[in-house]
């Protein structure tokens, strides 16, 4: 039976060079960063190498970048870091959107518990958020829009640059979870009107347990732990520079070549989406044009989207029905009820994000696949007319 692996959006495969690049740091150099002699400097010309590499890819300055252990911590880093900031302040006003990853959903939440105020912006039926809405939402004791870049389950990619001068007109700090874009979306923060960004490795065929944060110069943000002056204090700590070296060379290469290769990912996207229209009954969710390259988001009524997920693994395709963070809930999707689907359609969601291994031969056979399988869980279910 072949192995065919369609979840890119949940984490990617580590690349061969990106290990390669990491090997050398797992092994011989094996120094620390902070210290003097010669192991230490050869360890800190590593890190140094990678923050310039993620810099570049970015289109930042190689001071701005922060590495951290992942997008969630880079994401808390942001949000509790700002709030800490203007704690002392008037200002405790936040605003995010209601398809959030739980990384920012459940930081604001925590922040609302403890005397902050937060706005959580509603989404229409392709999960897009409304610019004049969230105008109209900052208030003078506003700090803080964190909006995602692309939702990971719809792959919904949000007018980011158009949401950014709102807040520089408004003189309000805006992050963005890039997680799911980068190597799938071109940056150049030097020139975009984005004040923090947050990434992780394994989204771009990197190692697991290693992310950045791209920070702008001057932008006013608190650490939130102590214990050393590493990351410019605000990650203190020694550095994971295996993971770091990996992610380098990871944002490297997906921000080489992007556009061919995002070209070729859409091409299969397409044709994935074309397929599973012409199931009966079956419906799109997320914007049919602005998603992101690899993602397919697809509702199957009269069928439970866990037992199409299960019936594929059998067949040897790797999919999910949501997001890999909340894996395991009975509920349905909170992106796609906020999108306004009814909670029985929601829960017959299923996700295939495609990476650049995938074939069209493979995208055939699962088609052919969930064609067999939604007929066969149809004739079972009491729904299916």
């Amino acid at each position: 039976m072949q192995k065919i692996y369609m979840d890119h959006g949940a984490t990617t495969p580590l690349d061969g060079e990106v290990l390669a690049a990491m090997l050398p740091y797992l092994q011989g150099k094996y120094g620390n960063p902070s210290s003097l002699h010669f192991h230490g400097r050869e360890a800190r010309a590593g890190l140094e190498t990678a923050r310039e590499k993620t810099a570049r890819a970015l289109g930042a300055y190689p001071e701005e970048i922060i590495f951290t252990s992942g997008g969630t911590e880079a994401n808390n880093m942001v949000i509790q870091g700002v709030a800490r900031y203007f704690s002392a302040g008037e200002r405790r006003h936040i605003i995010t959107s209601a398809i959030e990853h739980h990384a920012v959903l459940d930081t604001v939440a925590y922040l609302g518990r403890t005397g902050f105020d937060v706005t959580f912006l509603p989404v229409d039926r392709y999960g897009l958020v409304d610019p004049e809405e969230l105008a109209a939402k900052i208030t003078a004791k506003t700090i803080l829009v964190t909006v995602m870049t692309a939702n990971n389950e719809i792959g919904t990619i949000q007018p980011i640059d158009e949401i950014g001068r709102i807040c520089r007109q408004k003189g309000v700090y805006f992050h963005t979870d890039a997680v799911q874009a980068v190597g799938n979306i071109p940056f150049n923060l030097k020139e975009q009107p984005i004040d923090m960004l947050s990434l992780s490795a394994h989204k771009f065929y990197g190692p697991k347990g290693v992310g950045a944060l791209y920070i702008r110069q001057k932008t006013g943000i608190k650490q939130l732990i102590f214990g050393g002056a590493q990351e410019n204090k605000l990650r203190p700590g020694t550095e994971n520079l295996p993971g770091i070296v990996g992610l380098g060379r990871a944002i490297e290469m997906a921000t080489t070549g992007m556009e061919a290769k995002t070209g070729a990912l859409r091409e299969l996207r397409d044709r994935l989406i074309a397929g599973l229209l012409q199931i009966e009954d079956v419906r799109l969710n997320g914007h049919p044009q602005k998603r992101l390259p690899g993602n397919v988001n697809v509702s199957v009524l009269y069928v439970e989207g866990e037992s199409l997920l299960l019936h594929l693994d059998l067949k040897g395709i790797a999919v999910s029905s949501g997001s890999a963070c909340t894996a395991g809930s009975l509920e349905p999707s909170y992106v796609l009820l906020a999108t306004g689907l009814d909670r029985q359609t929601a829960q017959g969601s299923l996700r295939l994000t495609l990476g650049r291994d995938n074939t069209p031969a493979e995208v055939d056979y699962t088609l052919q696949a969930v064609q067999e399988i939604v007929t066969k869980l149809r004739e079972m279910s009491p729904l299916f007319k």
